[in-house]
């Protein structure tokens, strides 16, 4: 069975394949079914409006059931900030590394380090059959980045003390935001499927 991603990270792509492949699924692109998904607005107010915005038309242009996630990080003292809005916190060319000093910089001298990770993943099925899961990652923001390990806010992300950005991609699966929301997902669509396969 064919699902497509609705994403152009390729860190994602892999976590997917990881945990899609077991289940009989062949996970691919929108490139490599020769479809743009570059125009999708993601114009909803939270992660999972927006996970299922970029399913929802990844299905609906490919005729295959299709997985998106949307997933950011939320400061408490940012009022939640930069929440859904994390991929283009700092600006639209703003590198990783400058959005985690804005980060660092907004909080300079604030005590309150409160911060969580969130990650929707939505599956919509040509049937408009779905299934939807969020899960989260709490944590603290560091006073200076460390680590060279992750991505996007990892550097700055302390859990139980720790900077993501030390940990290994095993030890960070265990987890983070991702991994216990993959393993929800996966959980979930494999018990949608065997209710599907003894409805036929």
């Amino acid at each position: 069975m064919k699902f497509i991603i609705a994403t152009n990270n390729p860190k994602k792509l892999v976590e997917l394949e990881r945990i899609l492949s077991p289940l009989g699924i062949n996970a691919v692109t929108a490139k490599q079914e020769g479809l743009s998904l570059d125009e999708i607005e993601e114009n909803g107010t939270t992660f999972r409006e927006n996970s299922f915005i970029k399913a929802s038309a990844a299905c609906q242009k490919s005729g295959l059931p299709a997985i998106a996630d949307d997933s950011g990080i939320c400061v408490d003292a940012l009022d939640g900030a930069p929440g859904i809005y994390s991929a283009r916190f700092g600006g639209e060319n703003a590198t990783d590394t400058d959005k985690n000093y804005l980060i660092l910089q907004k909080l300079e001298g604030c005590k309150n380090r409160n911060a969580h990770y969130t990650c929707a993943i939505t599956c919509v099925f040509p049937n408009d059959d779905m299934i939807q899961v969020e899960e989260y990652c709490f944590g603290e923001i560091a006073l200076k980045p460390e680590g060279t390990g992750g991505f996007g806010y990892d550097p700055i992300f302390l859990f139980d003390g720790e900077s993501f950005g030390n940990y290994s991609s095993e030890a960070k699966d265990k987890v983070s935001h991702r991994g216990k929301a993959l393993r929800a997902f996966k959980k979930e669509l494999k018990k949608y499927m065997e209710e599907k396969h003894a409805n036929e």
